[in-house]
């Protein structure tokens, strides 16, 4: 698949939470097709502590506005400094990277369940709004520490049915998305996850004990997004694959967990 590299223009900047941000970024020209679960690679200027680019997950793509959407957390310098940025800003972006999560067309006829956690919700907002347009009602279930954490709720609610679990029993239920009374009472055919790696090896154990398909998307520390610096290696049954390459999105049968 084709890659650019693109100075893309901030269209809106809007505050989620004291850490967290929704960047909705456009061009003059027509955003190139990206599928959920790929990744953009940002280069974070004028901050001199931060010399690589960092890896976002493509949070959604509104085609209509020609935009996409990026969901940022503040956890270093490099994306404290995304979060400063304002209407109008440039934005320099190398993507579509990385594969995707099973098609909604593949997942038509299946029920669906989508699972996420802090700002691991991010690449399941667009694999939910695909599942959509297809006509499939995709479930979500979305974890968080605090009602505060959660993010985007609005927009999942739109889409399907949202379940929730904080561990302060803030909202929802309390506990683990694991530990959510939707995964007793429901059936699923097919469960699609991204977050915290320990929160998605939870996932991954329930479904494979429930002969349920599973994908999950890894979130590595990288660097390069291309494969070429072999810092994000995850051990799978094949061997050591890179998750910015062969991944994010990988069936766990392929994991080594």
């Amino acid at each position: 698949m084709r890659k650019y590299c693109r100075d893309l223009r901030v269209n809106s900047v809007r505050k989620l939470s004291d850490k967290h941000a929704l960047l909705k970024l456009t061009h003059d020209n027509p955003l190139p097709q990206m599928f959920p679960g790929q990744f953009v690679e940002v280069r974070v200027d004028n901050s001199p502590n931060t010399f690589l680019r960092r890896p976002i997950s493509v949070n959604d793509v509104d085609v209509s506005k020609n935009e996409l959407w990026l969901l940022v957390a503040a956890v270093g310098d490099g994306t404290r400094r995304l979060l400063q940025l304002q209407e109008g800003d440039s934005l320099n972006c190398l993507f579509p990277l990385g594969n995707s999560f099973t098609s909604a067309e593949q997942l038509r006829n299946k029920r669906v369940l989508l699972v996420g956690g802090g700002v691991g919700v991010a690449p399941l907002l667009y694999q939910g709004r695909k599942l959509a347009e297809a006509g499939n009602e995709p479930s979500f279930l979305l974890g968080a520490r605090s009602e505060k954490d959660l993010l985007e709720l609005e927009y999942f609610e739109k889409l399907g049915s949202v379940h929730v679990t904080t561990e302060d029993f803030s909202k929802g239920e309390k506990g683990f998305v694991t530990d959510h009374s939707i995964l007793r009472d429901t059936f699923f055919d097919f469960i699609q996850t991204c977050g915290p790696k320990p929160m998605m090896m939870s996932v991954a154990r329930y479904a494979m004990s429930h002969h349920i398909e599973c994908e999950a998307s890894l979130e590595n520390l990288m660097a390069c997004g291309l494969g070429a610096c072999l810092c994000c290696v995850e051990k799978t049954v094949s061997g050591n694959r890179c998750v910015c390459a062969d991944g994010p999105v990988f069936n766990i049968e392929r994991l080594l967990w």
